[in-house]
């Protein structure tokens, strides 16, 4: 637990910020945005009430940084994707990091992205609005990635990257909700290598010494 004491200004705090931050994002992780109560948190993260709020500001702001770490941690996966050579490496590494960010031992079953706030009402509107942003922001940079993709011959010169972009989310959230529902790492890895057996084929290398018409 927290140590109270009073100390002069510019002290450091009686408690790591840091670690209690990834306690919190735990928490919504597991339980939801409205799910996590602020008891849940303060008790995970070790600290009382009024630490939290002078920390990290109300619940709303709390749950905006435990998504930032979320982003920035486990769901990093994302990034390294999208700095793949090819479209197909960018798909093969979304979802594979999909299925093991959802499937991640010591972390709660499933994505922060997709279950954080899918049944929330109103208290959690917030948190909904944040997290769409969160999802169409995803999708927005794989979109940009494949239109690369599409201008540089790596994909065909008919695929629809908005599509394909949406098509991986899809596959991807719906991994989530599996692993969040007890499927195993194998059993989803399963999944994400079906999926791409629908991948649209690169551009065809003319073999050496023929020219293409």
């Amino acid at each position: 637990m927290e140590t109270t004491r009073k100390a002069p200004i510019g002290r450091p705090r009686g408690f790591d910020a840091d670690e209690a931050l990834e306690q919190a994002m735990k928490v919504f992780w597991e339980q939801g945005y409205e799910g996590a109560s602020l008891t849940d948190l303060t008790s995970a993260m070790g600290i009382t009430r009024k630490s939290m709020y002078a920390a990290f500001g109300n619940k709303e702001e709390l749950f905006r940084k435990a998504l930032e770490r979320y982003t920035e941690g486990p769901a990093a996966y994302a990034a390294r994707a999208l700095e793949k050579p090819t479209a197909r490496e960018v798909a093969t590494e979304f979802l594979t990091g999909s299925v093991g960010a959802t499937t991640r031992p010591g972390c709660p079953a499933g994505c922060l992205g997709v279950q954080g706030s899918l049944a929330a009402g109103d208290s959690g509107r917030v948190a909904q609005d944040a997290l769409i942003a969160w999802r169409d922001e995803g999708r927005t940079r794989l979109r940009h990635r494949f239109q690369r993709a599409v201008d540089e011959g790596d994909l065909p010169p008919d695929t629809d990257p908005d599509l394909l972009a949406r098509y991986l989310m899809t596959v991807a959230n719906g991994i989530a909700v599996q692993a969040a529902g007890g499927a195993t790492r194998n059993e989803l890895q399963q999944v994400a290598d079906t999926a791409l057996t629908n991948w649209p084929p690169t551009r065809q290398q003319a073999p050496v010494g023929v020219d293409r018409d």
